[in-house]
């Protein structure tokens, strides 16, 4: 009975491959979650499970299918699997998909917490910038590593591996206060 579920489920996820990413993501954001947690010193009983699934809710639901268009979009239009292909769709995410991903990700979250329309546009402006500039030094090589090498069937999934790692980051910078945080980019000279 089991192996007949095992077997079935594989089939239903190779046939559609954004279930799969959804599966994939559906755990990954959430682990992510728990992983910040603990590296911030939070014992297991302490563990703030409704923050782990609305990570699972936006890594599911909101990153999963968007990723797969994204990457499905990206696919058509540059097609070829080559080093300079690989780059160009790396820079264009980096100037489309990310900005939007990042925004949605803190404005969607602090929905999710109840936050106003207000405290959630306040969030965006002053965890967006820095998250970005991150982003932008990793993401890029990461991309275009996928793009050039990996095949397309399992470019979601390397990528959700990735972004477990960036997942705690993004964890961690959520959980940041948001007036230590805008107090500290007002002492960063520009």
């Amino acid at each position: 009975m089991l192996r007949l579920m095992i077997s079935r489920a594989q089939v239903f996820l190779n046939k559609y491959p954004v279930a799969r990413g959804m599966v994939t993501y559906s755990f990954l954001w959430p682990t992510g979650c728990l992983i910040q947690q603990s590296l911030v010193g939070t014992h297991w009983r302490d563990y703030d499970l409704k923050k782990c699934f609305r990570f699972l809710v936006y890594g599911g639901f909101i990153v999963a299918p968007s990723l797969y268009c994204w990457i499905r979009l990206a696919s058509m239009m540059w097609p070829a699997q080559t080093l300079r292909s690989a780059i160009a769709k790396a820079v264009v995410e980096q100037i489309s998909y990310t900005p939007m991903a990042m925004t949605l990700f803190y404005f969607s979250m602090s929905l999710l917490e109840s936050k106003t329309v207000k405290e959630s546009f306040a969030e965006v402006r002053a965890k967006v910038p820095p998250t970005y500039k991150v982003a932008i030094c990793i993401w890029p090589l990461l991309q275009t590593f996928n793009f050039s090498v990996m095949p397309e069937k399992n470019r979601v999934p390397f990528v959700s591996m990735c972004s477990l790692l960036w997942t705690i980051f993004l964890a961690y910078m959520k959980q940041l206060e948001l007036e230590k945080l805008q107090q500290s980019q007002s002492l960063i000279p520009k």
